[in-house]
C-alpha cells in the first residue's frame, strides 16, 4: 500500500505535489480542529458538572449539620400548619388581605380569587389584588399579612411609582394561603 501511494506520489509534477502536501496539511489541520475542540468542549462540561455536584455536596453538608434545626421545623409545620376546610378558604383569605389594607389605608382593587396548586407538601387557595398607596403604608401591609405562622406567601409582587402621583405605589399582589397536605392528619 505504502509503495502504492510512494509511486504515485513520485508520478506526480511539482504542482501537483505541493497541492497535496497543501490539501493534507489542512485536512490535518481541521482534524485537529475537531479534536481538540471536542476535548475543549468535555474538559469545559466535566468542569460544569464537576461544580455542580460541589455545589450540591456543599448543601448537603449543611442540612447534615442543621439535620436537628430542619426536623424542628418539619415538626412545627406538621403541627402549626393550617388544614383547608373548603374552597371559602379563598374568600378568608382575600376578606384578611382586605381587613389589613384597611388598617393602613391601602386601597384594594379588582379582587379575585381561586384555588392553587396541590403539592404533596402543600395545598393553596389565592387571591390577586392590586393596591394603591404611600409607601410606608404598604410596607406595614406588606409585613403584617406575611407573617410565618399565618402561612401566607406572595407568589408574585409587582409595585410600581403611580404615573398619576409620585408619591403613591401601584402593585399587582398574588397572594396565596398554605395549608397542609390533604393526605396529612393534623396531630
Amino acid at each position: 500500500m505504502m509503495e502504492k501511494l510512494t509511486a504515485a506520489y513520485l508520478r506526480m509534477n511539482q504542482r501537483e505535489r505541493l497541492m497535496t502536501l497543501v490539501i493534507c496539511a489542512i485536512l490535518f489541520l481541521l482534524i485537529n480542529l475537531f479534536v481538540w475542540r471536542m476535548l475543549l468542549g468535555s474538559i469545559e462540561s466535566s468542569r460544569r458538572e464537576l461544580a455542580q455536584r460541589k455545589s450540591t455536596r456543599a448543601e448537603q453538608v449543611v442540612y447534615m449539620k442543621e439535620k436537628d434545626l430542619w426536623a424542628k421545623r418539619e415538626q412545627w409545620i406538621e403541627k402549626t400548619q393550617p388544614a383547608m376546610k373548603g374552597a371559602e378558604e379563598a374568600s378568608n383569605l382575600l376578606d384578611q388581605l382586605k381587613q389589613v389594607a384597611g388598617k393602613y389605608n391601602v386601597l384594594v382593587e379588582n379582587p379575585a380569587i381561586g384555588a392553587g396548586e396541590t403539592t404533596p407538601t402543600h395545598q393553596t387557595v389565592f387571591a390577586s389584588i392590586e393596591t394603591s398607596s404611600h409607601w410606608p403604608d404598604l410596607v406595614h401591609f406588606l409585613y403584617d399579612i406575611q407573617q410565618p405562622d399565618a402561612f401566607v406567601v406572595f407568589e408574585s409582587v409587582n409595585l410600581a411609582v403611580d404615573n398619576n402621583d409620585a408619591t403613591m405605589m401601584r402593585g399587582k399582589l398574588k397572594v396565596a394561603r398554605w395549608f397542609a397536605p390533604a393526605q396529612r392528619k393534623k396531630g
